[in-house]
């Protein structure tokens, strides 16, 4: 993450940062963020050493047979149907100059309906689900679409002081054209109550970048008696940049 009003434009064969582009203050939450407590442990201490790049962080990942048929539906990985509210999410990634982004590796993970991930270190009292994972990925289509269909996420507890309480969101991770180029960001939903108090989601100081983290629900994309439908469009830069968590 950063807060820097000038960010290195990197050549994608060389060594050393080539321009710099301004971004507003705050349009990216900073590398240590007091009330974020492990952001002091998780950024950088000392200056980073440029590396030369070798040509598997230059060139475009090669995709073909890593993507499996139901990778995008988090609701058709096991035998059962996952239990909580059914939606979809959907939307469009856009590069540098505003156009979309074809054949680009999108993931996503998050945790189940009662707000727990399936990892060993989520052990707080909410019930795991047989029946999900909490994770997928697609490839984006000819015009940069992306499509998942899921259960809403719970809000969790998180330990980061008192009654803390993370918002429900989903985690995205996009390789960009390069493996090089890899972002990772979250998806919240509208109107929760829990954005103001959310240190996270408020590291983004930027009120109009917090924006542009949140989904916009679609009664028109929704299936009728199946799921209701967010979008959720992703902008790798430019002025309407979605805001990524790019060193923590």
């Amino acid at each position: 993450m950063t807060t820097r009003e000038e960010r290195a434009i990197y050549d994608p064969v060389g060594e050393t940062p080539t321009s710099y582009v301004r971004e507003p203050v705050g349009a990216h939450p900073p590398l240590d963020y007091q009330p974020y407590k492990s952001t002091a442990l998780r950024h950088p201490k000392q200056p980073l050493v440029y590396l030369p790049q070798a040509i598997t962080e230059i060139t475009g990942p090669q995709l073909g047979g890593l993507v499996g048929e139901n990778d995008n539906d988090l609701l058709a990985q096991h035998d059962g149907e996952p239990i909580g509210e059914r939606i979809t999410v959907s939307g469009r990634v856009f590069d540098t100059e505003g156009k979309p982004l074809r054949d680009t590796l999108v993931e996503i993970w998050q945790a189940n309906a009662a707000g727990r991930y399936r990892h060993t270190w989520d052990r707080w009292p909410a019930e795991l689900d047989p029946n999900f994972t909490g994770a997928g990925r697609c490839v984006t289509d000819a015009v940069g679409r992306y499509h998942f269909t899921t259960v809403k996420p719970g809000p969790y507890p998180w330990g980061n002081h008192y009654n803390a309480w993370r918002p429900a969101h989903i985690h995205f991770s996009l390789l960009g054209r390069a493996f090089a180029q890899r972002l990772v960001t979250q998806m919240y939903f509208p109107g929760d109550p829990l954005f103001e108090f959310d240190p996270i989601f408020n590291s983004v100081r930027d009120p109009r970048a917090r924006e542009r983290m949140i989904s916009r629900f679609s009664i028109h994309d929704s299936i009728p008696n199946w799921a209701l439908a967010y979008e959720f469009d992703i902008y790798l830069r430019g002025p309407g940049q979605t805001p990524f968590e790019e060193a923590n």
